[in-house]
């Protein structure tokens, strides 16, 4: 069985206390959602408003926003089963993702088609089925400003027979209109303590060996990101087959920059030698590590470095023009030079 089934089978959502108007803690809210089980970190007060929320059959339509990985297609999902049961859960609910074609065209015809069908139909196990249909829009930010427009009437036309879930990373990329129609509910990047448990449950079933060590670096590496994590498990898993993972596989399998590569990109600033830096940058390039990888692992070490904070500005400031130059297609060794002159001439002050 892999991790992915055992998600399947053991990541099932205590939905019911969520439904019912109980308050429920971060730490029992378990979702489930292709495979991949993960917790909202809302606070108390938020969980308490979800709760409110979904609970009655004046349902808002809800604006779900946060970093990836914490919960959000999850949270919705699971509670639009727990609604509607397995056997209208597919009638009453259209689901849209980035995957999909999601233009104005499909706002106009698509959404706007399954928002004016008529809600009919009970729940077989004779539980209480809520009168509206839900559209969940996932990764709403990377829709058109043109396609969010458009359903702007929809949402209040057909709000009797309808409910809009929307779900980004970014906020700040979906139009006023449409917040100020919705709901807002952040996620919060999922702490450390949860990741471990959750990671720690997934090993256990899975008979997966796995150091201490290993977990809170599988924890560091995935930055509060729970299906980031999990996907590493299993490609660890497999790569060594049956043996013991470490912090060394999880680096392989990560991406990860070593740290002893990091602080010899440092020595050869510090040194002075120009020579050395472009030896150090080319090594790195050689060995395949992406440049963007290097950038965000030299952040962290600059802020915990001992350096004075117009020192840091310079360099973070750097590091963010880099960082843009690079997502605009620029030549990564010389980027990487520039930046690693930048921090050589941070670093000659100190000496």
């Amino acid at each position: 069985m892999t991790v992915k089934e055992t998600l399947e089978a053991h990541g099932e959502v205590t939905m019911q206390a969520f439904l019912k108007g109980t308050s429920i803690s971060s730490k029992s809210l378990l979702t489930k959602d292709r495979g991949v089980a993960a917790t909202a970190g809302s606070s108390g007060r938020e969980q308490e408003s979800q709760t409110r929320s979904l609970g009655g059959k004046i349902l808002p339509n809800l604006l779900f926003y946060g970093p990836p990985g914490t919960g959000k297609t999850s949270t919705i999902l699971a509670a639009a089963r727990e609604l509607f049961g397995p056997e209208l859960f597919r009638l009453r609910v259209l689901e849209l993702n980035a995957s999909d074609e999601r233009g104005i065209q499909v706002v106009r015809e698509k959404v706007k088609n399954f928002a004016q069908l008529t809600v009919s139909g009970s729940r077989s196990d004779g539980k209480p089925c809520p009168p509206f249909k839900i559209v969940i829009l996932d990764e709403a930010d990377s829709m058109t400003s043109a396609a969010q427009a458009a359903l702007r009437r929809t949402m209040e036309k057909e709000s009797k027979t309808t409910r809009f879930c929307l779900i980004c990373n970014y906020v700040s990329r979906i139009i006023e209109p449409l917040t100020s129609r919705c709901s807002k509910f952040r996620f919060k990047p999922l702490s450390d303590k949860i990741q471990q448990q959750r990671l720690l449950d997934i090993a256990e079933k899975e008979h997966v060996k796995i150091s201490d060590e290993g977990i809170a670096y599988l924890v560091k590496v995935s930055e509060g990101d729970l299906r980031k994590a999990i996907t590493f498990l299993q490609s660890a898993t497999r790569l060594t087959g049956g043996k013991e993972i470490t912090e060394r596989v999880i680096t392989d399998i990560a991406g990860v920059i070593p740290a002893d590569k990091i602080d010899g990109v440092f020595a050869a600033c510090q040194s002075g030698s120009f020579d050395k830096l472009e030896a150090v940058v080319k090594d790195l390039i050689d060995e395949g590590h992406a440049a963007t990888q290097l950038i965000s692992q030299l952040h962290d070490v600059v802020v915990e470095n001992n350096l004075s904070d117009k020192q840091k500005s310079i360099i973070t400031e750097k590091l963010a023009e880099v960082d843009k130059c690079l997502a605009d297609g620029a030549d990564e060794h010389l980027q990487l030079i520039s930046l690693c002159a930048t921090v050589m001439q941070q670093l000659s002050q100190n000496c």
